[in-house]
């Protein structure tokens, strides 16, 4: 699934061609209506590299060979995915079927899917967490089928926790548990503390911490921010975090010239961390004894999770679309969904069979999944990239010593002719 960095991020830069000489629909005839027996090409394009690009690879394999007479092209865009799939919009030329995230910005290109979810039984679409197909709709429609996501836990070394005797968190824990726990763990003359903060958050990431706080980045119809943005609900939440770094319990991470915090969490320097599903494989490769318990709790209020989700979608201007989504379809069955072991699966059947909610390490992530409900900003206003720019800079402030009630004011005041 695709990470978010300032709005959401993946991995390394592997450049695939989109030239329409390896990226058009090169098949002269079309076996899925009963054509000759040349290739049909199917594309697909991903965000991913490495391991997991291999898998995809495989999946794709295994389609071809359920599907005689059909080629899916695997185009691995990697970092550069937004600006080539735009592009390839733009050029109308898009693969015929893609990860997607941002719905806002690419719906009208895409393909609604909920003929085809509600007809195809073989989707077997009551099987999913229900509460991810929030994230693919655009006024009511579908446009993306959920393929993998994460929440976000607290990760905590056991060997540092072990070591200063302080017993390890548990899940219902809160907020000032948290910051206890972080100032017992911070040890300065061997540089070690107890947090890792961001000094470049991705906003989309603190929306879990405010909705757990009562407060929200924008109104629920999406058309607000005043008294959303800079509430005291919203400005304690981020504050919490640039009290702990001037207090030294937390020490800032990812900056300019500085490590990220999964590299200083792997190196033993940072006693909770927190995260998605994605650097779980690196900790344990690293040899770090590593626990997850869920995110901390305000006093008297519900814990709210935020989702990272990967969907696939189908171009609108494919020519291949029932061929399309009997890829999609094949890419969320319970077989792919095993392969893809970086993920964290959708389908209740495979959780069950892989008992992953019952496994300490995973069950947190679940637990977060029942606790995420809230709709994120960025579905809720189509300019909230504008918006976003200014609380980021804002956030980043924090970070750094202002205080967030004032930075966040200013962000509302500098942002508001965007919602005009």
């Amino acid at each position: 699934m695709k990470k978010r960095s300032p709005l959401i991020v993946l991995a390394t830069t592997l450049v695939v061609c989109m030239l329409s000489a390896c990226g058009g629909n090169a098949e002269t005839a079309n076996p899925e209506n009963g054509g000759s027996n040349q290739t049909n090409t199917l594309r697909f394009a991903t965000w991913d590299t490495g391991d997991a690009l291999k898998i995809e690879q495989d999946i794709a394999k295994k389609f071809e060979a359920e599907h005689p007479g059909t080629k899916v092209q695997v185009e691995a865009y990697a970092d550069g995915f937004d600006q080539k799939l735009a592009a390839g919009f733009g050029a109308g030329n898009p693969p015929d079927v893609m990860y997607m995230w941002d719905f806002p910005t690419y719906h009208q290109s895409l393909e609604p899917l909920d003929s085809y979810a509600e007809k195809d039984k073989d989707l077997k679409i009551d099987d999913f967490y229900k509460g991810l197909f929030n994230y693919g709709k655009i006024d009511d429609k579908l446009y993306g089928i959920p393929a993998g996501f994460t929440t976000r836990v607290v990760y905590y070394n056991k060997k540092l926790f072990d070591a200063a005797g302080v017993p390890y968190p548990k899940d219902g824990w809160e907020w000032s548990e948290f910051q206890d726990i972080a100032k017992k763990l911070t040890d300065k003359s061997t540089k070690q503390y107890g947090f890792g903060a961001r000094a470049e958050n991705d906003t989309y990431d603190l929306q879990g911490f405010v909705w757990s706080n009562g407060g929200s980045f924008i109104s629920p119809d999406g058309k607000t921010i005043e008294g959303y943005m800079n509430s005291k609900e919203t400005a304690e939440a981020i504050q919490m975090f640039g009290d702990m770094v001037k207090n030294g319990t937390a020490v800032l991470t990812g900056g300019k010239g500085q490590q990220s915090g999964d590299d200083i969490f792997k190196g033993g320097k940072i006693a909770m961390w927190e995260s998605g599903i994605w650097p779980l494989e690196s900790f344990k490769q690293a040899g770090i004894d590593v626990g997850t318990v869920e995110i901390p709790a305000f006093p008297g209020k519900p814990v709210k999770g935020v989702l990272a989700e990967s969907a696939l979608s189908i171009a609108k201007d494919s020519k291949h679309k029932d061929l399309a989504w009997e890829f999609v379809k094949f890419y969320v069955s319970n077989e792919s969904i095993k392969m893809r072991v970086a993920d964290l699966p959708v389908r209740q059947s495979v959780v069950n069979e892989l008992k992953k909610d019952q496994d300490p390490l995973y069950k947190p992530y679940y637990t977060m999944l029942e606790r995420s409900d809230n709709t994120p900003a960025f579905l809720l206003n189509p300019k909230w990239n504008e918006v976003n720019r200014q609380l980021s800079a804002a956030v980043e402030a924090v970070m750094h010593g202002s205080n967030a009630q004032e930075a966040l004011n200013q962000a509302v005041k500098d942002s508001e002719r965007y919602l005009k």
